[in-house]
């Protein structure tokens, strides 16, 4: 019934989406030829890009090859009502929606490659969604749109605020979308106290980092890092020396893309201080999309606190924490926030955020299940991610895979996976020859096995399909040799037939 229906949809002829009227400004519209994004996706599904380049999920740009398996995709057409009956469209819309419900709680089950804690239950919500929450302007000041959620805004930043060990009166954040704006702000805030400051970040640093350098025309620069992710200290140290004339804005990071790394915060400053930089010439910006809600919790970790002459964290909200839409939360000094704050008379209040619109529903997502948990509950949470982390590492290493793990860090890295199919099941972010899972709250053992177990068979079909592609090769090579050898040559033709005479 449904391929009928699909069918049925399929066969519609679909009305204009430009009146025929428009025709007659067809003189002010552009006749330039468009780049189309259908014939820059290249055939095959894999291609090799020699260019400066950000694969998916990838923590900084490549210079050269970058292998990057480019699936293109359809769209759903939407429905016009008057190409069907209502029954047939309410019957096909109920079609659509059931099999991308089916579709989501597969890539839900097999998800182990990005950080997102899928294991939330919003359920005494819902009734939420039948209202436009939209928490425009700044969280602190009331504007004169009513239909919002700052007092559960307010109270998730407090929340955050006393986990960095920051006064409620000295601070200034809000809800953000994601991470990637979390560290647009808290950079453009490093950037509007020190204008003329250079940003410096780990060549692992997320590629929001440098895409905010871009954006904001600062000189930036790229520090090499260690085996681990971290950021090279000596290459640091070496940089700042050379720009000693210029304050530095630096981009800390509480566990890094790929590897989980988290950047030393206390050598960094030692760092600053011994080649000359005052707390007035420099901005530190801490990165903490996934890992900085988790060290707080871990008793062995170097602490991320605003008694710390820090300028700003940033966290993404849907990562450890989990909620159905994207989120994050950006905390930074009051005083440094006043550079770029300013005054809509629009909206009756005050905006020192990157959008102008805020998604209201999220502070109430995460206010909820901070709530619920409390601040012990998220120690269990981390406790369980990590042993559970430690688990796969003895798993993988049990089935002679290698691996890596960082000390504070949820992120288990090991050898990439040849199969893209593999990949693609599992949705592992890969980078190079290496490739990793984030155990997040929702993973426990039983998927750690499966997957472990789908991997092993992975690696042992493509080592009997090498196998095969080898000996095919080797039959080809024998085969032709065994016809050069029946062959004579043109030489040796001749000489026989001489002989014959």
């Amino acid at each position: 019934m449904v391929n009928a229906v699909l069918e049925l949809i399929a066969s519609q002829d679909l009305p204009p989406v430009v009146p025929e009227s428009r025709a007659a400004a067809e003189k002010h519209m552009s006749h330039s030829s468009e780049v189309k994004r259908s014939e820059k996706m290249q055939q095959p599904e894999t291609s090799t890009l020699d260019v400066a380049a950000i694969a998916p999920y990838q923590a900084l740009g490549v210079k050269g090859p970058v292998h990057i398996a480019e699936e293109k995709k359809g769209g759903i057409a939407v429905l016009e009502p008057n190409t069907m009956t209502a029954e047939v469209r309410e019957k096909a819309i109920a079609d659509i929606l059931t099999k991308y419900i089916e579709k989501l709680d597969d890539r839900t089950k097999h998800h182990l490659g990005y950080p997102y804690n899928l294991a939330f239950d919003y359920g005494a919500l819902d009734k939420l969604v039948r209202y436009s929450i939209n928490n425009l302007g700044d969280p602190f000041i009331e504007s004169n749109y009513g239909v919002h959620s700052r007092e559960f805004e307010v109270g998730v930043l407090n929340w955050f605020a006393r986990l960095w060990e920051i006064d409620e009166e000295e601070y200034w954040g809000y809800i953000t979308t994601c991470g990637t704006e979390g560290n647009l702000h808290g950079i453009l805030v490093g950037r509007e106290n020190l204008p003329d400051g250079i940003l410096y970040a780990s060549a692992e640093s997320h590629y929001s980092v440098f895409k905010a350098a871009r954006m904001y025309r600062m000189d930036s620069v790229k520090c090499s890092t260690l085996v681990t992710g971290e950021i090279d200290y000596d290459d640091l140290r070496s940089h700042l020396m050379k720009n000693k004339d210029k304050p530095a804005i630096l981009n800390v990071n509480i566990g890094t893309t790929v590897k989980g790394a988290v950047d030393d915060l206390d050598k960094v400053l030692d760092i600053l201080k011994d080649c000359g930089f005052t707390e007035d010439r420099f901005y530190i910006h801490c990165d903490g999309a996934l890992f900085g809600m988790m060290m707080p919790f871990l008793k062995e970790a170097p602490m991320v606190t605003f008694k710390k002459p820090i300028g700003s964290v940033s966290v993404s909200g849907h990562k450890f924490v989990g909620a159905p839409v994207p989120c994050g939360v950006v905390i930074t000094r009051f005083r440094y926030v006043m550079a770029l704050s300013s005054d809509v008379e629009y909206l009756n209040s005050r905006d020192a955020t990157i959008m102008g619109s805020r998604n209201g529903h999220a502070p109430i997502y995460l206010w909820y299940t901070l709530t619920r948990k409390g601040y012990e509950g998220m120690r269990k949470d981390v406790e369980y991610c990590m042993r559970n982390a430690q688990t796969l590492k003895i798993m993988l290493e049990g089935a002679g895979i290698k691996t890596m793990l960082n000390d504070l860090s949820n992120t288990v890295v090991f050898e990439r996976p040849t199969e893209e199919a593999f990949v693609r099941k599992w949705q592992l972010a890969c980078e190079g020859t290496i490739a990793h899972v984030v155990v997040m709250p929702n993973v426990d053992i039983d998927k750690l096995e499966e997957f472990v177990q789908d991997y092993v068979q992975s690696r042992a079909r493509a080592s009997i399909a090498t196998c095969k592609r080898i000996g095919s090769a080797a039959k080809l090579a024998e085969d032709a040799l065994v016809d050069v050898k029946a062959t004579p040559s043109n030489g040796l033709s001749h000489e026989v037939n001489g002989n014959a005479h």
